[in-house]
Order: C-alpha cells, then sequence, then structure tokens
C-alpha cells in the first residue's frame, strides 16, 4: 500500500490528509489541552437502512475524536489504535458533534474517551480506547501531494493511524 502525506493546515482542520477522513467530511474545529472537537454532518452514503447514520461512520468519527483528543498534548506523535469499545444509545440524525477526551497518559500510551451528540446534546454514542504513541515518519520521507509523490511503502499491524 503506497500512502502520501502532505503536512499543511487544511485537510478540514487536521493539517495532514487522511483519506477516508476526507471522505467522510469530518471537520476538526478543535485538539488542545486533552480535548477535541470534530463536526459530522451525514451525507446519505452514510447512513443505514433505518435512514440514520451508520454505525461504523459513528465509530470512526469516535476514533478519530479520541485520537485527535490525545494528540492534542504533543502534536509532534502520531497515534495508533490499540482497542476501542463503543456503546450505541441512540439514533444518530442529523449534524453531530464529536467531543473527545485524554483521560490519562503514559509516556507511550493514552487512554481517551469520546461522545457523539445530536443537534439538541442528546449523546448517541459513547467509546473508550487504548492508543499507541509513535513517532511520525522524518519529514525528508513524506512527499507533498501537489508534487504528485508517494512516501516510500511501509507496513503495519495498526488498525488505526488518526
Amino acid at each position: 500500500m503506497t500512502d502520501s502525506i502532505h503536512i499543511s493546515d487544511d485537510f478540514n482542520g487536521f493539517g495532514i490528509l487522511i483519506p477516508f477522513v476526507k471522505e467522510l467530511g469530518f471537520v476538526l474545529n478543535s485538539y488542545e489541552g486533552g480535548h477535541s472537537e470534530i463536526v459530522y454532518a451525514p451525507s446519505a452514503e452514510h447512513m443505514n437502512s433505518f435512514e440514520v447514520a451508520h454505525g461504523g461512520a459513528l465509530m470512526t468519527l469516535l476514533d478519530v475524536s479520541m485520537a485527535t483528543a490525545a494528540r492534542s498534548v504533543d502534536k509532534s506523535y502520531g497515534v495508533l489504535t490499540i482497542e476501542m469499545k463503543t456503546s450505541f444509545l441512540r439514533p444518530a440524525t442529523g449534524a453531530l458533534k464529536a467531543l473527545g477526551e485524554l483521560m490519562h497518559r503514559t509516556r507511550s500510551t493514552a487512554f481517551v474517551q469520546s461522545g457523539v451528540y445530536n443537534e439538541q446534546g442528546e449523546l448517541c454514542a459513547h467509546a473508550t480506547g487504548t492508543f499507541r504513541y509513535v513517532q511520525r515518519r522524518p519529514a525528508a520521507l513524506t512527499q507533498s501531494l501537489d508534487e504528485g509523490a508517494s512516501a516510500p511503502k511501509q507496513t503495519t499491524n495498526a488498525i488505526s493511524t488518526d
């Protein structure tokens, strides 16, 4: 698998291209001091047969929200999802907001939680997760998407590299 990374201040506020997040249309409003806020307006393609946000899209939103909360204390690091537990409390409709919170951190591990809220402020889904802090690839290995180059092929056993 070839992936490209472009560090910038755009990409819906994330500052780095995360193709799946871009596809879903998440917008990062903030990530500072152990907290993150991401907004998401699910499109028709992101709905399930009950016409509410698909659980997989919500789990991705929770995962990314926790990852950005974990990274908010030291943005030079990336994180990998080790494990995640999700509870769905009510159907998620309309514009959604995920609020992530770093609960505890060690040198290499973050323990995080996040909730997804609807426009009425009702909790629709909640997750807890454990993330591993990892060094980002050296700048020499990253290539601009505008240059059309791709980074060297790398493999990982990680599930998420948010």
